[in-house]
């Protein structure tokens, strides 16, 4: 899980003009949005008993990114409800070297275990490496949504 240490490493992540070209637009955001982000993940755990855990590198611990599942209630066309959303985000330096399939595995085995519904994740569809990340998961194609005016990729699994 998330927690108000992470500030520092979510805010070089957030702010990073490569972690947001795909996600929220393009538009990076501030350090006092990058908190309200921690608390919504650190939210999700007391709310509905699921959300987001840091990603740390196991030889250094340094963090890597965040990976989980979410219910975001979004505002889309069509609307996707009723089931987690996930999602990971890991930061630009990471990238291509298997946190987010390792992570979301591990989510997944956890959620299982729990008994939790199958999820649905969104996705840019120019945002080709995480659309093999999402295949690698077993996710496949559901259609396509708007959210926020910018069209985006549904994947189940």
């Amino acid at each position: 899980m998330h927690t108000a240490d992470d500030w520092e490493p979510m805010t070089a992540l957030w702010t990073h003009p490569e972690t947001v070209r795909h996600i929220g637009g393009g538009v990076i955001g501030s350090r006092h949005d990058v908190w309200f982000r921690i608390l919504r993940h650190i939210g999700h755990w007391a709310a509905i008993g699921y959300g987001y855990w840091a990603i740390e590198d196991r030889a250094s611990g340094a963090f890597v990114g965040s990976a989980g599942l979410g219910d975001y209630r979004r505002e889309m066309d069509p609307p996707f409800h009723g089931e987690p959303e996930a999602g990971w985000t890991i930061h630009p330096e990471h990238k291509g070297k298997g946190y987010a399939t390792e992570a979301m595995q591990a989510v997944f085995a956890w959620a299982e275990a729990q008994g939790l519904p199958a999820a649905f994740c969104i996705i840019d569809p120019e945002n080709h490496p995480s659309l093999r990340v999402a295949e690698k998961l077993g996710f496949r194609p559901a259609g396509t949504a708007v959210l926020r005016g910018n069209t985006v990729q549904v994947l189940r699994r």
